[in-house]
């Protein structure tokens, strides 16, 4: 009974840590041992596949679970390249995980579906004047920064180092309340898309991410209910 009983403690401890292949074909592979033992990936992503369309997920062919040096060289917890879902294994809970392989599975979609997302602008339009009000709102505050980077939809380091650093992200979500449906859309045009893109399939409700984001929100309702026949290829 004893040998019994310790085995099923053994086969518990592991169960989160396990390579398996998901009903829809993506190998999840445990590079390192997830250390918060009550995180199950295998039900995270159960979870994820029963709410998310097929059709957004053919760009990824494995989730690899561990840590890895650009966490560490680039401040973050997860990121997507190359057909790859990388995600840390120092996960607060399953919501955690979930988050992580959503936000990530978003910048897999812009791959795929980057002419869909970007190419009327809408999306970028609305992101710019959500910026540029931004600018305006800190600059009442005496916060102030150039222009331009507030016009630069990419990535800018020094510009997420004067929102995160200078201001803080918990200020900053006071300051940008309704304007932003969270401090880390603001950092550039693709984390706008993935931060709704999270937003949209953590939330069953998404009056909030359609009345902050309306143009964004048209977006990806599109994407969960598009089909090949609505592109025209000619």
């Amino acid at each position: 009974m004893l040998i019994k009983q310790l085995q099923e403690i053994h086969n518990n401890k592991l169960k989160s840590n396990v390579n398996f292949y998901t009903p829809g074909g993506i190998h999840v592979y445990f590079k390192d041992e997830i250390l918060n033992k009550e995180v199950d990936i295998e039900k995270v992503i159960a979870k994820i596949e029963s709410l998310v369309p097929p059709h957004l997920f053919s760009e990824v062919e494995m989730i690899m679970v561990g840590w890895f040096e650009e966490f560490e060289e680039r401040d973050i917890n997860a990121f997507y390249d190359s057909g790859t879902i990388y995600i840390s294994n120092i996960q607060d809970d399953n919501d955690d995980a979930y988050d992580d392989i959503i936000h990530e599975l978003a910048h897999a979609i812009e791959t795929t579906h980057g002419y869909e997302i970007y190419a009327d602008e809408k999306v970028k339009q609305e992101f710019l004047r959500k910026r540029e009000y931004l600018h305006d709102m800190l600059w009442k505050r005496d916060i102030k920064a150039p222009m331009s980077f507030f016009t630069d939809v990419e990535f800018n380091q020094e510009f997420d180092d004067f929102l995160y650093k200078k201001i803080g992200y918990d200020k900053l979500s006071s300051i940008m309340t309704g304007l932003f449906i969270s401090a880390y859309a603001a950092t550039s045009l693709r984390e706008y898309f993935a931060t709704g893109f999270t937003e949209y399939y953590t939330h069953s409700d998404h009056n909030f991410l359609k009345k902050v984001s309306p143009a964004l929100y048209e977006k990806i309702s599109n994407l969960h209910n598009f089909k090949d026949e609505d592109v025209d290829y000619s």
